[in-house]
Order: C-alpha cells, then sequence, then structure tokens
C-alpha cells in the first residue's frame, strides 16, 4: 500500500545489541552494504495473483529461470498470509494470520520449497510484512483487543481510509513481542531472507530499530526494505537498507506525461540521495503494485506506448538506485488490473518486451563496476542524458527521449568526440556534435 505523507532481524534477547541514540531510535548493527560502485542488486516484486488463481507458489517457481534472467537476486513476494474475509476487499494487506498462507497459493511446505529453488540459483526472498494492521478476523481481535488502537467509547478503529483493516497500537508492549516473534518466525522457521516493510512510516521507528537489530542478530545479511517517503532518513536510521523512491517514481511519470522537465527529475534525484546514508540505497522503479492501482493504468499506457514504458524503465534502472522489475510489466501488458483480485498474466504475450527487458538487464550487471549512487546529469533539453565516468576515464553515457516526438539536442561537451559502443547494438562510434532521438528513443553508450 501506499499513504501519503510521508532490511536482518528479531528474538527479545538479541534487542539490547544496539545501543540507543540521542533520539530514542536504537542504532542498528551494519546490515549488508548494498550501495555504491558495484552494486547489482536487482529486486524482483511478484504478485501471486498474476501467476495462477490457486497455486502460485508452485506457478512462481515455474518461472523462476526467467525471474533470474532479467537480472533478479532479489525476489520480493507480495503478502502470502492468509487473508481476511470479515469486511475484506480483497486487499492482499489484509492478515488473518501472520503465521499461515493463503491456501489458494499453496501450503507452507510449497513456499518452503519456492525459497529453497529461488536460494539454488542464488537469489534471496524477502517477505511482504504487514505490520500496522490486520483484518477484522484475526485472532488478536478478540484475544487481545488492548493490542489495538481504539475510540473514547473502546472501539477498535481503522488506520484512515483504509475500513477493511483495523489499526495495531504500538504502546502495547506485548503487541511488540508478538509482531516481532511472527517476523522471526519466518527468518528461522522458512527461511526468509528479509521483508519488505509496508507503510513503515505508520509504525514507530523505535519497533522498527528493535526489531530491526534483533532479527540481524539471528542473520546480519538479511534485506530490510520499507515503503516510505523521501522527505527524510528516519527509516535509514532505524536500520533499513533500502527505502522507497516514491518522489522519483512520481517525477518520472510527470516528465513523460510533459508535466514536468527533466531538470526537475535531476533535482529529485539529488534530494533523495541526499539524505541516503553510505551503504544505503534507494529502490528505483517506473510501476509497481501501487502505481498500477492508483493510476488504473498499465506501464504502456502510463507510458503513452510501449516504448515509453521502456525508456521509463530504462531511466529508472540506470540513474541510481536499486532497479526493481514488477511481474507483469515485462510482459508488456496492455489493460489495467487490481491487486484486490486475481489477473493471470500470459507470459508469452510479448516474447520481444521480455527480450528487451533482458537486453537492458544484462547491461545493468555488466556495467555495475562503473555506476556510482548517483550519476552526472546533464540539462541539454527535454532530454534525459547523463553519465558514470570511472577513474580510467571510462564509464557509461545514457540519453534517453521521455516524449513521442523526434528530439534533437547537442550533445554535452565533454561527450562530444568520444569513442563509445551503443551496448544494445554492440555498434562502436563517435559521438557527433548533435544527438538524434527517435519518440521515446533510449541509448545506453559504453564510453571507451
Amino acid at each position: 500500500m501506499k499513504f501519503n505523507g510521508l532490511l536482518s532481524f528479531a528474538l527479545l534477547v538479541a534487542l539490547f545489541s544496539c545501543e540507543t541514540s540521542g533520539n530514542g531510535i536504537k542504532e542498528e548493527k551494519p546490515g549488508p552494504d548494498i550501495s555504491g560502485n558495484g552494486n547489482v542488486e536487482v529486486i524482483y516484486e511478484a504478485n501471486p495473483k498474476v501467476f495462477a488463481e490457486y497455486g502460485a507458489f508452485d506457478a512462481i517457481s515455474d518461472r523462476l529461470d526467467e525471474i533470474q534472467a532479467l537480472g533478479t537476486t532479489i525476489l520480493w513476494l507480495m503478502p502470502i498470509y492468509e487473508p481476511g474475509e470479515l469486511n475484506s476487499i480483497g486487499s492482499p494487506y489484509c492478515v488473518k494470520d501472520y503465521k499461515a498462507v493463503n491456501p489458494d497459493f499453496g501450503t507452507m511446505e510449497d513456499l518452503k520449497a519456492l525459497i529453497d529453488k529461488a536460494h539454488g540459483l542464488g537469489m534471496k526472498v524477502i517477505l511482504d510484512w504487514v505490520a500496522n494492521h490486520t483484518s477484522w478476523d484475526n485472532a488478536w481481535i478478540t484475544e487481545h483487543k488492548d493490542w489495538y488502537t481504539q475510540d473514547a467509547a473502546g472501539n477498535i478503529v481503522s488506520p484512515s481510509g483504509w475500513n477493511d483493516v483495523a489499526d495495531l497500537n504500538y504502546d502495547n508492549a506485548a503487541l511488540r513481542s508478538a509482531m516481532t516473534d511472527a517476523m522471526t518466525y519466518w527468518v528461522t522457521e522458512v527461511g526468509a531472507d528479509g521483508f519488505r516493510c509496508d507503510f513503515a512510516e505508520g509504525v514507530p521507528f523505535d519497533f522498527w530499530s528493535s526489531a530491526i537489530a534483533g532479527l540481524r542478530g539471528l542473520n546480519p545479511g538479511l534485506i530490510m526494505l520499507a515503503e516510505g517517503g523521501s522527505e527524510g532518513s528516519g527509516l535509514f536510521d532505524c536500520g533499513f537498507d533500502m527505502v522507497y523512491g516514491w518522489s522519483f517514481a512520481d517525477k518520472l511519470g510527470e516528465v513523460f506525461s510533459g508535466v514536468s522537465p527533466c531538470s526537475e527529475l535531476y533535482t529529485v534525484n539529488e534530494e533523495e540521495f541526499a539524505v541516503t546514508p553510505a551503504g544505503k540505497q534507494r529502490m528505483r522503479y517506473s510501476t509497481n503494485h501501487d502505481r498500477t492501482q492508483e493510476t488504473a493504468t498499465a506501464p504502456v499506457t502510463l507510458y503513452k506506448t510501449k516504448d515509453g514504458a521502456m525508456a521509463a524503465f530504462v531511466a529508472a534502472a540506470f540513474m541510481g538506485g536499486i532497479p526493481m522489475i514488477y511481474s507483469s510489466q515485462e510482459t508488456g501488458y496492455l489493460d489495467s488490473f487490481s491487486i484486490f483480485g486475481y489477473n493471470v498474466m500470459d507470459w508469452d504475450s510479448d516474447p520481444d518486451a521480455f527480450q528487451e527487458y533482458v537486453d537492458i538487464m544484462k547491461i545493468y550487471k555488466e556495467s555495475a563496476d562503473m555506476r556510482g549512487v548517483s550519476p552526472k546529469c546533464f540539462d541539454i533539453g527535454n532530454v534525459l542524458a547523463f553519465s558514470y565516468i570511472t577513474s580510467a576515464d571510462t564509464g557509461l553515457f545514457v540519453v534517453i527521449n521521455p516524449v513521442g516526438a523526434d528530439a534533437t539536442v547537442k550533445t554535452p561537451m565533454e561527450m562530444s568526440g568520444r569513442n563509445v559502443r551503443n551496448m544494445m547494438s554492440g555498434e562502436d562510434s563517435v559521438l557527433e556534435s548533435v544527438i538524434g532521438l527517435e519518440p521515446y528513443e533510449y541509448l545506453i553508450y559504453k564510453i571507451l
């Protein structure tokens, strides 16, 4: 879920392995360093409901080779827990039992087999964690009413605007212990490698600090991803390895719709990394489950054409951070769909689109040593242009036309005359003083 406004972890005995800072938040033990040059992480967000109406765990497992071919190193499974039914609107973020799987997706053994197979292919698996609220038929409602936020009359309340779920009250120490215990279960008993935490800013930061420190005491390599805003680094301070790049994604859409100039995307890019500490990262994407839900459009529509959607993804993948691919976008699908129902993809509907994603991500992985956290951006009109230059005077130069019309721009002076290789075509050339681009064309050059 995305809320406006604004990786590992968990036994209580381990919670005191970190010291408390002046703001009352525990300082976490260092997690994996996923920043800077040489970063080759790629996230694939798997929505079980686009893989199969029944047996999604097996269906995802059957596609792991294709998912790996996209460069994936981290497989993020959207909520796999038993969902609530009372007041439900079909949201996977309405959890009835934190220690049970959705029977429509398969069994716990099926999930473990999926995780084992992913591990065998060199991928980590993170689970989507919903800590802010539960379903109305979660056993905690009747067994532990005091674990929930209540109004003056003693009625359990929903988070603002989310009537299908009940709001949890983190002033209760027993709730905190139960939530940490549930997270620990998936790490120690099922083999999860971390969590993507839904609406992380809706949960007190000192809870995340304690939970992450404890879980990281069990496995220092666990990955923690927070769904949160770009305005501050508080989520990083309490232990998360990655935080969303919401502002970047929103501005990317504005650039491709013609509402904002390219220079504003550069500014947002710099602002997000200005509050991203060393060793941490931003997750970058052109679409995800929230974006398709909120805009009611597929990426092909959101970015005007299939070429536009591909060009937007290139910008998201190469401008810094860790790229994320949302299951379905690699099919080039044309129609919007809701996360509240099943929308099984025809994975063979557009093999050319899938291959283009594979080719782009191959370049991404092979060019890891050329990239830093943030690129040097060139303001040369309504065209995205940025570079990464290594100490050996090599690197990448990327140019993207975000509009549905031809574009002609002056080549940045420091790039003009450079020997380059077009990484998609393999053709070597010398950059001339002017670059011409067709509608939504992108060029990824290796500087020789």
